[in-house]
């Protein structure tokens, strides 16, 4: 009973990594609004980083699909657009951290890219990528997360724009120092 009592009662804290808010003019999303919108489901504590959408919170709920369509559709409620939503957990954050395969260019964060995965892609068509890298790129595939060392930057990079489709399911991505910046967020 007192086990059952306890996880009754257990907070989950969750990442929330939104995807296309705020980007050149587009789907306007103010943080307070977006603070509101994921307190009004329910979600405490939260805070966010930056204006493109990542969000730290407490709730009774594990990060699911399924929180994460109802982040999008009250989003879609309240402004209109509907934003692909990745949720990820602190623990799973930390140990994307600790497994980026990359750990020579930490100190040039501008070149490493994290794209989180909505789910595990069953399909990944690893050899498409692999024609789309330019000879300076570098790319790893681990569980929920791309890694993508893309030294001229991610702009016109054929590799980022193509990992979506060959992976075959909804992507997010943030540079080095943003996904540091919220796992700091998101320990504090």
């Amino acid at each position: 009973m007192s086990q059952r009592r306890a996880s009754a009662t257990s907070r989950h804290r969750a990442v929330a990594l939104l995807r296309g808010i705020n980007v050149g003019g587009k789907n306007k999303l103010p943080m307070a609004e977006l603070i509101e919108i994921l307190q009004a489901l329910g979600l405490q504590n939260v805070r966010t980083y930056i204006q493109s959408g990542n969000a730290v919170f407490d709730s009774k709920r594990k990060p699911s699909a399924r929180l994460g369509e109802d982040i999008a559709a009250s989003i879609d409620e309240r402004h209109g657009f509907r934003p692909g939503v990745v949720l990820v957990g602190v623990d799973e954050l930390e140990q994307s951290i600790k497994a980026n395969p990359f750990p020579e260019v930490e100190s040039e964060p501008k070149t490493l890219h994290l794209f989180f995965l909505a789910q595990t892609p069953k399909h990944p068509d690893l050899e498409s990528l692999e024609r789309l890298r330019a000879p300076d790129e570098r790319f790893h595939l681990e569980k929920r997360v791309l890694y993508l060392h893309a030294p001229s930057g991610i702009g016109r990079s054929k590799l980022a724009t193509g990992i979506e489709r060959h992976l075959g399911v909804p992507v997010t991505a943030r540079n080095w120092r943003t996904v540091l910046a919220v796992r700091d967020l998101a320990t504090t």
